[in-house]
């Protein structure tokens, strides 16, 4: 988005105005199996209706914050069953009576992923700035009386919220699409809170998946021109947690790894940024 661009779309954006680039108008190839699956067999929606279903609560959720997830249906993707890292999850989840945190959570449809994989719901918690995606969660995906996981509206530069009851009781948190909203400083302050709501010991675990770039820096952000975006390689996101280990007197092994949009995941009209990536990380205590 270019500089001069800026007011203007601001104004579509107060507006939740649809005439943007990052609002898909059609569906396409972003309810994968995988979405598909969840919403027939753990939310018992018709196979004929789940199409309907999803435009619905997505142009509800719209009209709560146009970001590009909502926008692009990038809520479909599950993401963290993508992770190379997902087997071992599960596993520490469901055997051994863990807690997961997921940082940003939306609608919550990584959790109802764990769910339906066989994690109890009663150990997994979402947190998010808007409180109206949670009931919009279980407009998705019909499970209000049911689920019986956690969801905390919360923000996580503020610590007196109610993220402080879940200091050092976390095992594994999930931070997907939700790094990258911010600078590179604010970055560093999100880490330090995840330092210090993870549990202490080694092992904790954060891992998640967000847009990246060859050449790491700061970029114009999409839908708040006030507030500028960090994009990291892997280089830059090693640092950073380097710093957060010093600053935190912790130390933390480090994966990251660039991969290319074609892979199926990237920012809304990629094609503008050749060197525009999405990076995929986990950082493990030591």
């Amino acid at each position: 988005m270019a500089q001069t661009d800026i007011p203007d779309a601001l104004q579509k954006i107060e507006a939740r105005e649809k005439d943007v680039p990052w609002y898909n108008p059609d569906i396409g190839n972003k309810l994968g199996d995988s979405a598909r699956e969840l919403l027939e067999n753990y939310s018992k929606i018709p196979a004929t209706e789940v199409e309907d279903h999803v435009y619905k609560i997505r142009d509800e959720a719209w009209q709560v914050w146009p970001y590009p997830c909502i926008g692009g249906f990038r809520f479909l993707d599950l993401a963290i069953s993508l992770s190379p890292n997902y087997p071992t999850i599960l596993q520490r989840l469901k055997t051994g009576g863990e807690n997961f945190l997921d940082l940003g959570c939306c609608f919550g449809q990584e959790i109802r992923r764990l769910v339906h994989d066989g994690v109890p719901s009663s150990h997994l918690w979402g947190t998010d700035l808007r409180p109206e995606f949670f009931d919009l969660g279980y407009k998705l995906f019909q499970d209000k009386d049911t689920l019986k996981s956690k969801f905390i509206a919360a923000d996580i530069f503020d610590p007196s919220s109610p993220l402080k009851d879940l200091e050092g009781k976390i095992d594994i948190i999930y931070a997907g699409s939700f790094l990258h909203l911010f600078n590179y400083e604010q970055q560093i302050a999100v880490c330090k809170r995840i330092v210090q709501i993870l549990r202490a010991k080694k092992g904790s675990l954060v891992l998640g998946r967000q847009v990246g770039n060859l050449e790491a820096g700061e970029r114009v952000h999409r839908t708040n021109a006030a507030q500028s975006m960090f994009r990291h390689n892997e280089e830059s996101f090693k640092k950073m947690w380097a710093e957060v280990g010093e600053a935190t007197g912790t130390k933390w092994k480090v994966d990251a790894n660039l991969f290319e949009h074609s892979e199926g995941w990237g920012p809304a009209n990629a094609s503008r940024d050749q060197t525009g990536r999405a990076i995929r990380f986990a950082v493990w205590r030591e």
